[in-house]
């Protein structure tokens, strides 16, 4: 597993559920210090993304499995709700295409208020009407991550902070990672997941592998 960011940890702590033995390789001395830092640390409802999508879909499935992850590992996070806002009459078909788009994608909790209502909410507001998504909500990330990376390792997962992989090379009994730091070395592997995040497509290009 390259990188620990969310995305790495939470594959670590699958595989490690799995009964694989799992190595996180991360280049810096700390976990989570990339884009998984840097994000709005919004949990999306699923409403805007085009129906029968991949995103569609798994941003609604993803939302309801990580309240229950949150809940389950103690992870701070807050169901706070969002409103969409129409702030003139004739942004209000747009605000009807949103809520038919998040119900054609399973968002089964939105509901539409109008002025009155949305002055009750929220008295800073000033709008014709409006979208109200109980589901959207917040999550602390780096509370999340150490709870994905506490889990792997109870599993027996294992993180190697410091250790940049420099280059790698897919080889008939697996893959073989050159690795530097202080502690270089090389490891061979019988799967790689590259979880680098923006340095994923590098670090892909820089594994020497059949075209194929």
């Amino acid at each position: 597993m390259i990188g620990a960011g969310v995305v790495g940890l939470a594959c670590a702590h699958s595989l490690a559920r799995a009964g694989r033995e799992v190595v996180v390789i991360e280049r810096e001395t700390a976990f989570g210090t990339g884009i998984s830092a840097r994000n709005s640390e919004v949990i999306h409802a699923g409403l805007y993304y085009p129906p029968g999508s991949l995103k569609a879909r798994l941003c609604v499935e993803g939302r309801q499995r990580l309240y229950a992850w949150c809940a389950q590992h103690g992870v701070s996070h807050a169901r706070c709700g969002k409103l969409v806002v129409a702030s003139a009459a004739a942004q209000a078909p747009a605000l009807q295409a949103i809520a038919e788009r998040a119900r054609a994608n399973g968002v089964d909790d939105l509901r539409s208020i109008d002025a009155a209502e949305l002055a009750a909410l929220e008295p800073a507001l000033a709008g014709h009407a409006a979208l109200l998504s109980p589901s959207t909500g917040i999550v602390d990330s780096h509370g999340l991550m150490l709870s994905l990376l506490g889990e792997a390792e109870r599993h027996g997962a294992m993180l190697a902070l410091g250790s940049p992989v420099l280059e790698g090379r897919a080889e008939a009994d697996g893959i073989a990672l050159r690795i530097g730091g202080e502690a270089a070395t090389e490891l061979k592997a019988k799967r790689v997941v590259n979880a680098a995040g923006l340095d994923a497509p590098a670090l892909g290009r820089a594994i020497a592998a059949p075209a194929a």
